[in-house]
This record gives C-alpha cells, sequence and structure tokens, in this order.
C-alpha cells in the first residue's frame, strides 16, 4: 500500500521561519479557539443529554441556550472562594494552574491546515504554531504533567476525600497512557514519522484509522479512560468520594479544572484526529469531486468537524453507559488493552517488515493474522471466566426459632396470613402495682412547717 505523503505537504523545514508578531498571534487565536470551543462543548453537551432524556436543556440565555456556558463562567468567577483551614495555600492555589496550562501547550503541534496565505500580506505559513520531529511525544509527556495538577490538588486540600479522589485519577490517567502510547505506535510504524504534520501528511489516500483500526479502538478507548470522562469518572465517584480532587476547591480555581478537564477532552480528539483519520484532509475523498476542498481555510473546517465528532462520542457515552467498578476497570487496561497493544505491534511491525522487504506472500500473512487475531480476541473476552475453587464449610447452626431457614423464618403452617395482623398477646405473669402518688405541697404548707421546725 502506498502511503507516501503528496508532493505538496509541508516539511519540518517550513516551521521557524514566522516572525514574532506571527507566532504570537496564532497562540493567540489557539487560546481562543479553545475557550470558545470549551463553551460550546459545555452547551453541546447538555443539549444532547438532554435530547437522549427528553428534556429541553439550556434554551433560555442566548438564542438556543448558547450563552449558558458564559453564564456559568460569569456565576463561578462571582462565588466565593474558599480555602480549607488545614489545606497547603502555595500547592493548593498553583494545583489548577499545573493542571490547565499543559491542556493548553498541547495544541502547540497540532495542525489546523495546510500551507495557507496570511491575509493582508504576501507571507505563507503552515495553520499550526509548531512541529518537531517528536510532536507526537512531546503531547504525550505534556498531558502528563496534568496529572501532577491533579495529585498536587487533592493532597493540598487536607481531606481524606480529596487524597483518594486524587490516587484514583492518577493511577487511572498512568494505566490508560501506556496502552494510549502503545496504540501510537502502529501509527509511527506506517507513517515512519513522529512529526503531527509529516503523519497528516502520509493520510493522504488512507486514513489510518481504517487501515489500522485495532490501534484507532484502543486510542479511543484509552482516550475516554485518560481524560476521567464517564463511563470512566470514578475519580468523581459521588456516592463514594463526594466530588473527586476537586471536593474543597471552589469560584475561580474549581473552573481551572473544569476547563481542564474540558481542554483535554478537546486534545485528544484532535491527536485521534490527526493520528487517525487524516487530520485536516476533506473526508469520504470528496477532494477527488472537489479540487479545492485541501487548500485554503477550508481544511480547518474539517478539522473541527472531525474533532466535535469525537467530542459527540465522549457525550453519547456519558448519556449512555454506567460507571464501572473500580477493580474491573483498572483490569480491564492491564489485562486487556495493554497486552492486547503488545501483540499488534507484533503483528503490525512483521507486516510492516513483510510490505517493506516483499519477502513473504502477503495473502498468508493476512490470513494468518487474522487467525491470530481471532483467537486472541477469544482469550482476550473469556480467558479468566472461571469457577471460583469450592471451599468447604461447616454448616451454620440455626439460631434457635428460626427452624425454617436463615435468615428468613419458615413461613405459617396455615400459608401467608392474609388481611389484618393477629392481635399481640403478652404473656401472664406478675403484676405490678402502681404507687400511690404523694399530695402536692403548697406554699402555705412549706411555711407552716418552718414555724414548727421554729418551735
Amino acid at each position: 500500500m502506498d502511503l507516501s505523503p503528496s508532493a505538496g505537504a509541508p516539511g519540518l523545514d517550513q516551521f521557524g521561519q514566522d516572525p514574532w508578531w506571527l507566532v504570537l498571534i496564532k497562540a493567540v487565536l489557539i487560546f481562543v479557539i479553545l475557550v470558545l470551543l470549551t463553551l460550546f462543548n459545555i452547551w453541546f453537551e447538555r443539549r444532547v443529554v438532554a435530547r437522549m432524556q427528553h428534556r429541553i436543556g439550556p434554551n433560555v440565555h442566548g438564542p438556543f441556550g448558547l450563552l449558558q456556558s458564559l453564564a456559568d463562567g460569569v456565576k463561578l468567577a462571582l462565588k466565593e472562594d474558599l480555602l480549607p483551614k488545614a489545606a497547603d495555600k502555595v500547592v493548593f492555589i498553583l494545583a489548577p494552574v499545573v493542571a490547565t496550562i499543559p491542556a493548553f501547550v498541547a495544541f502547540a503541534v497540532i495542525p489546523f491546515g495546510p500551507v495557507v496565505k496570511v491575509p493582508w500580506s504576501d507571507r505563507h505559513t503552515p495553520l499550526q504554531l509548531t512541529d518537531m520531529p517528536v510532536a507526537v511525544l512531546f503531547v504525550l509527556a505534556v498531558a502528563s504533567i496534568g496529572i501532577y495538577g491533579i495529585v498536587l490538588g487533592g493532597w493540598s486540600s487536607g481531606s481524606t476525600y480529596s487524597l483518594l479522589g486524587a490516587l484514583r485519577s492518577s493511577a487511572q490517567m498512568i494505566s490508560y497512557e501506556i496502552a494510549m502510547g502503545l496504540a501510537l505506535v502502529a501509527v509511527f510504524l506506517y507513517a515512519g514519522s513522529l512529526s503531527t504534520s509529516q503523519i497528516v501528511a502520509a493520510q493522504d489516500k488512507w486514513w489510518f484509522g481504517l487501515i489500522l483500526l485495532p490501534s484507532f479502538v484502543i486510542y479511543t478507548i484509552s482516550m475516554v479512560g485518560e481524560t476521567n470522562r464517564a463511563p470512566f469518572d470514578l475519580p468523581e465517584a459521588e456516592g463514594e468520594l463526594v466530588g473527586g480532587f476537586h471536593t474543597e476547591y471552589s469560584s475561580l480555581k474549581f473552573a481551572l479544572f473544569f476547563l481542564a478537564e474540558y481542554i483535554n477532552m478537546a486534545t485528544v480528539s484532535a491527536l485521534a484526529t490527526t493520528l487517525f483519520l487524516g487530520g485536516w484532509h476533506v473526508p469520504f475523498w470528496i477532494d477527488h469531486v472537489w479540487a479545492g476542498a485541501n487548500e485554503g481555510y477550508w481544511p480547518f473546517l474539517w478539522f473541527m468537524g472531525k474533532v466535535l465528532f469525537f467530542i459527540f462520542i465522549f457525550i453519547w457515552l456519558r448519556g449512555t453507559l454506567p460507571r464501572m467498578r473500580y477493580d474491573q476497570f483498572m483490569a480491564f487496561g492491564w489485562k486487556r488493552l495493554i497486552p492486547f497493544s503488545l501483540f499488534w505491534i507484533v503483528a503490525v511491525a512483521a507486516i510492516r517488515t513483510a510490505s517493506l522487504d516483499g519477502g513473504v506472500d502477503r495473502k498468508y500473512l493476512l490470513i494468518g493474522l487474522g487467525v491470530a487475531v481471532v483467537l486472541f480476541l477469544g482469550v482476550f473476552f473469556f480467558g479468566e471466566q472461571q469457577a471460583e475453587p469450592s471451599q468447604e464449610r461447616e454448616p451454620e447452626a440455626t439460631p434457635q426459632g428460626y427452624a425454617g431457614g436463615y435468615p428468613v423464618p419458615s413461613m405459617p403452617a396455615g400459608g401467608a396470613v392474609r388481611g389484618a395482623a393477629a392481635p399481640i398477646v403478652f404473656a401472664q405473669g406478675r403484676t405490678v402495682t402502681a404507687m400511690p402518688a404523694e399530695p402536692v405541697r403548697t406554699d402555705a404548707d412549706t411555711a407552716g412547717d418552718v414555724e414548727e421546725d421554729h418551735d
């Protein structure tokens, strides 16, 4: 399969040539796009879940309720900012910042489009802030820094529930980042590069989400777990840990954690679009009909449409699936996703080597791979369904008065009792009579007693 990039694909030599004012404009535009996208995603989530539950959703503030998210942001800013007495003040304040900043920085290497002409000038620049030979590793590294903000936020609160939520969240994110990183290895093998722009260029003909479908599925599951979203929102299990690591936060500091969660959703969605869905390339090969579909600023719309598709998947899962149990969730990551990712990497490496060298008939290789995948999936889903070893226990002694069974008493002899309950009859025994009450003494009687004592 020919996966060579197209002739007009941007190279790494086109980055680092922009003047400082253009770099500043790009950075500001990325910040504005992410903030507006967060406001839209909150409104979009409420509307979609409301439609799934046959409700209306926000429809008062602004047209179609679009300003509801902005109203919520103003409300959070005006709320009282609480600081727990047992909290570490410096770390408590810095933790939301540490969790939020990496979410924005990760978008520095995400390609929004091809090389375009800057309006009102003769300069051409790629629709991307920067790129590097290890751009994908940069995204994974920056995303991992956000875990420190969550851990420090839970620890510095001085609350047991916040600390437990922080530990859950860190264990969950680290576990699923491993599976996420392994899912990307197959993409690196086929693209031959870790640069985001070069990976997008390698998908000019075929998307990696089609030819590397298992990697795409593994990444999609892992990105939901890595962002602590339902049904994997176990760090925020209300019935167990109140609100998770941000239980003690309020006002703008809570808003920063809230913003970081939605920005991380956009980050993993943009990375999935870049690595598996062709990036900014027009979907469904429309460029064969419309020659200018991948030119100018049109690719930015295709890119944002694909990102919103993943956001819809996040919302759909939240409104559909119940929350998993924590031990089931961690076992699924370590015992299912990671082993399958390792097996798939070996298979992709074998196929890639055979394709490049041409020493093995590819038809037989694919047949053998298909059989291996079927066998592995059988072990994947049915490997641990084993009966627990039966342990012989001594029969428990039946408590006195429960001869018919334990802990439920035996049924009455005549069957179930119908109608009113039988009257309660107490056993006949010794009757205790009440003592005669003492006469009430008045103030006059008290005064007479005092006079008698005086005499």
